[in-house]
């Protein structure tokens, strides 16, 4: 749909002919738009599903990482999330867009920091996990959510995770991010009463099978309200608590 068409629309829902409902359904339906032959950039998904489309950036040159942020941007999207996003490309798209870059997570930020619309407070924790927890407190606060950082608050020294009790119950949704053994959402599943997230990542020696020890820790956890997301899927999991935290 163009401005043309879509002006058009407006008059109509103005005059009575279209219902408000019937054309947000005309909005939603809307098609991709092609950037050559490398993207379909998926600019209503804001309209369709509430949050935009993200640029996962591994496996993307720099040229196009830039394109599609572009496009992003000219159709109406205030900020644009790059993943698994390199030095490299960040140099390069930041010398011609404005981007924040978060080395320890991979994450870009183009354009706005949205301000923080969630109902409460993401905490985030994780020990020696930090650039897969970054990756998914940086998604979070980018959805519009106030995020809060507990890092080394990990199960071998658990009095440093108790220390943060008041933190834990005031939480609206909990990212809980462990490699090794992953222990740490279990322990928190039992003293929080909101919803916790799991992320199990790499990080470990051989026996963790990277991130599979964790993985099968956390799916079998005897904890009430722990969810799982797939090996070091910070993002999945920032997204997934950004959902919760703007529910009403």
């Amino acid at each position: 749909m163009d401005k043309t068409e879509m002006t058009e629309l407006l008059k109509k829902v103005a005059d009575g002919i279209v219902s408000p409902e019937e054309a947000a359904l005309k909005l939603k339906m809307q098609p991709f738009m092609e950037i050559g032959e490398f993207a379909k950039v998926d600019v209503h998904r804001g309209i369709r599903q509430g949050v935009p489309e993200v640029i996962y950036g591994e496996g993307k040159t720099k040229e196009h990482i830039l394109s599609i942020a572009r496009a992003m941007l000219e159709n109406g999207q205030k900020t644009a999330l790059v993943t698994r996003m390199n030095k490299e490309a960040a140099d390069y798209v930041g010398a011609q867009l404005p981007l924040e870059y978060n080395p320890m997570s991979r994450t870009g930020i183009i354009g706005e920091r949205p301000e923080p619309t969630g109902k409460g407070r993401i905490v985030v924790g994780g020990s020696s996990d930090i650039p897969v927890a970054e990756e998914a407190a940086v998604t979070a606060e980018v959805l519009g959510n106030e995020v809060l950082r507990l890092y080394d608050v990990g199960v071998s020294g658990i009095h440093r995770l108790l220390s943060h009790m008041e933190d834990i119950m005031s939480a609206r949704v909990i990212v809980a991010v462990a490699g090794m053994e992953g222990a740490l959402p279990s322990v928190i599943g039992g003293l929080a009463d909101c919803p916790v997230i799991a992320v199990p990542t790499s990080v470990g020696y051989g026996a963790s099978l990277g991130g599979i020890a964790a993985l099968l820790s956390m799916l079998n956890s005897c904890a009430s309200g722990v969810s799982v997301v797939n090996i070091d899927n910070g993002f999945g999991a920032g997204y997934m608590a950004s959902m919760i935290n703007h529910l009403d």
